[in-house]
């Protein structure tokens, strides 16, 4: 039994900010599997990419991080363009990956199962529905409210999030993907038709503004933790739900997980790439922050 498996697509990236390009693996399955790399819990990564670039597994894997493999015809390739507000990016998706087959993942348990997709038909709802009741369903819900046209990324609607969303226990989404996902403008009635909709916990981010996290009736504050200087912001919610969940399978309470989770995704955001520190690092960032 895995504490935490996380399934989604490892992703060729292109990253332009005001300062470089740089070309480096990415997407949910990357970020995240760093993340959890140095801290105390079992994991699982399930993903799927191209034989040409199963050299980002083998890198993961020389790591220490366990990873079961779906081949796939190619792997997603994505542009993401920053500009002077790292809270801002324009994307481009220059090839998409297969989607999943619960036969994956047939054989795995887990306290938490993580899904990071990236773009809409990444999990169909029979997958989902293929791990309901083996363990808590983590979902990052982006790529479900994302459309691919002349390969740029538009936000979308998302036409079958009913019948998913009642298998979520834990649904991560920022401002803008709340407001995409439900139609409400306001952060509380978007909330709470997720929860109408089956989703029992709901973490919302908005960048260097913080966050706010749901449950059994709380909505709790969090307050972004942030380095005197932003240098690469990619994999931010990834690196928060790695913190967040790593806390949560391990007992901890909701608003402690929070804090913890800004730290560690603040702490990300000082260096390029993905999280490399360890729990340590990031008790230690929310000691000394101003």
């Amino acid at each position: 039994m895995y504490d935490i498996c996380c399934i989604g697509h490892i992703t060729s990236d292109k990253v332009v900010n005001t300062q470089t390009t740089l070309y480096m693996p990415g997407g949910t399955a990357f970020y995240f599997s760093y993340a959890l790399n140095k801290l105390d819990v079992k994991y699982l990564l399930v993903t799927a990419l191209a034989e040409t670039e199963m050299h980002y597994v083998n890198d993961l894997r020389a790591k220490g991080i366990e990873i079961k493999v779906q081949p796939s015809a190619h792997t997603v390739y994505f542009e993401n363009i920053y500009g002077e507000n790292q809270d801002e990016r324009t994307q481009n998706v220059l090839q998409v990956a297969d989607r999943f087959n619960p036969e994956q993942i047939q054989s795995v348990s887990a306290k938490i199962f993580h899904l990071g997709p990236l773009l809409a038909n990444d999990f169909s709802a029979e997958f989902v529905k293929s791990i309901a009741g083996r363990g808590l369903i983590s979902l990052d819900v982006q790529g479900y409210l994302r459309k691919v046209e002349n390969k740029k990324v538009y936000a979308t609607g998302w036409a079958g999030k009913k019948e998913i969303l009642l298998y979520i226990d834990i649904l991560k989404a920022d401002v803008a993907e709340l407001r995409a996902l439900t139609g409400c403008d306001e952060l509380n009635d978007g909330i709470m038709q997720l929860t109408d909709w089956g989703v029992k916990e709901i973490v919302i981010t908005n960048g260097s503004q913080g966050s706010w996290i749901y449950s059994d009736d709380i909505l709790y504050t969090i307050p972004a933790h942030s380095p005197k200087i932003v240098i690469d912001a990619t994999g931010c919610g990834d690196t928060y739900m790695a913190g967040y969940l790593y806390k949560r399978v391990n007992g901890v309470g909701i608003q402690e997980s929070g804090e913890f989770a800004a730290a560690m995704s603040g702490l990300k955001t000082a260096a390029m790439g993905a999280f490399k520190g360890t729990e340590v690092d990031v008790i230690q960032f929310m000691g000394n922050r101003d």
